[in-house]
């Protein structure tokens, strides 16, 4: 019996008893077989030893290729390492990743979910990305623009629309696609009021008209689209910034002056429109001193250089119609005058047996009468009347 006792497995033989002595990992009547936790090696004749993680593997028996009977989330030939899905290799087995069913892998070791999908992120994938929000339907991407705002947006509590996270400087709204106080839509661009620092946000919040850009409340005496010209009646000043109101001026309204003479109690008055015409206000003044006290014999009122310029531009005009009035109605009379002269006529030619008509004149001036009629008895009485005579009949026209 001892023998058959395998050279590679055996220690010797019991010669009492003739059993073979089987090293570890060997078994069998004669040791040729590998005992439990060993298999054999794939082209020899030694036993190997399963080696399986006695956490992993279900056993410490593995099959001929040393594969061992792992437990559920856990993989690999020994059983010591998890499966896709699960992490953390314990005492006891591995546990499955929480990812929120957005990934199907984790880190082995710490369980950070990787490859999140559907437009989250995050250790579990809990989070929607950036320009993402939370919804019943998962993550949507947020109603904003990036060019009106940060991109990003939330729900509010209580609320089940998404509002912008942040507005860019000049826009507002629940969606940032309104322009904001102080600025107007230019091509689908909130773009600032342009009103030259001339109007009160305080007194029109909104500066400027949304849609157009115009200014309003325009302050300081400044009108136009963009209070950038001045009212009626102000102009720049010297530095070109400031609207004041122009100097009033010395104008040509009548007022009587009266004066007293030495040894005489009869006033004298002047017009001063006879006066304004040969004397400038200071030589009148010179000339007939005026008390500031008496309001009654002030020499002039405050007439504005634009207000007497247009009451002498007036009066031109009124002169100039009235003239081509009158030169209009004189050529219409003199044309008048000359068609009544100059009426066209047409002479007639009498004969014994018809009447016939010869020909058009332009005018009796022009008129040749004594071709009229052949006959030589034919006269033009004094009256204007055309006698005609014939041998047998007289004809007048």
């Amino acid at each position: 019996l001892c023998n058959n006792c395998s050279s590679v497995g055996s220690a010797g033989c019991n010669l009492t008893t003739g059993q073979c002595r089987c090293l570890a990992g060997y078994t069998g009547p004669h040791c040729h077989s590998c005992a439990r936790g060993f298999f054999p090696e794939q082209g020899g004749q030694q036993c190997l030893p399963c080696s399986c993680s006695p956490v992993g593997a279900t056993s410490d028996q593995c099959d001929h290729s040393g594969k061992c009977q792992c437990k559920v989330g856990v993989t690999d030939l020994k059983c010591d390492r998890c499966s896709e899905g699960y992490y953390r290799f314990n005492e006891s087995t591995c546990e499955p990743c929480q990812c929120n069913n957005h990934s199907h892998t984790c880190h082995n070791s710490t369980g950070t979910c990787l490859d999140c999908q559907e437009n989250t992120e995050g250790k579990h994938c809990e989070l929607c990305k950036e320009g993402f929000y939370h919804s019943t339907h998962g993550c949507q991407h947020c109603p904003c623009s990036i060019v009106a705002s940060t991109g990003t947006c939330h729900i509010p509590p209580g609320e089940s629309v998404p509002r912008c996270d942040k507005c860019r400087p000049g826009y507002t709204g629940l969606h940032c696609n309104q322009c904001d106080k102080g600025y107007y839509n230019s091509d689908s661009i909130c773009v600032r009021c342009k009103c030259n620092g001339n109007v009160d946000p305080a007194l029109s919040p909104s500066v400027c008209r949304p849609d157009s850009g115009e200014c309003i409340g325009c302050l300081y005496h400044t009108t136009g689209f963009h209070c950038e010209l001045c009212q009626e009646g102000y102009s720049r000043d010297s530095e070109g910034t400031n609207c004041t109101r122009k100097e009033a001026t010395l104008g040509p309204e009548p007022t009587e002056f009266t004066t007293s003479a030495p040894n005489t109690t009869k006033a004298t008055s002047f017009s001063t429109a006879v006066l304004n015409s040969t004397l400038s206000p200071t030589t009148l003044q010179t000339i007939f001193p005026i008390s500031s006290s008496d309001n009654s014999t002030s020499a002039f009122a405050d007439v504005s250089w634009t207000q007497f310029n247009i009451i002498i531009l007036t009066v031109i005009i009124i002169v100039v119609v009235l003239l081509m009035g009158f030169v209009g109605a004189v050529y219409m009379y003199r044309e008048y005058q000359n068609r009544k002269l100059n009426a066209p006529f047409w002479t007639i030619e009498l004969k014994e047996d018809n009447i016939s008509f010869s020909s058009y004149h332009d005018s009796i001036p022009n008129a040749d009468v004594s071709g009229l009629l052949e006959d030589d008895g034919n006269e033009v009485a004094p009256n204007g009347q055309l006698t005609l005579t014939t041998p047998m009949h007289n004809y007048k026209a």
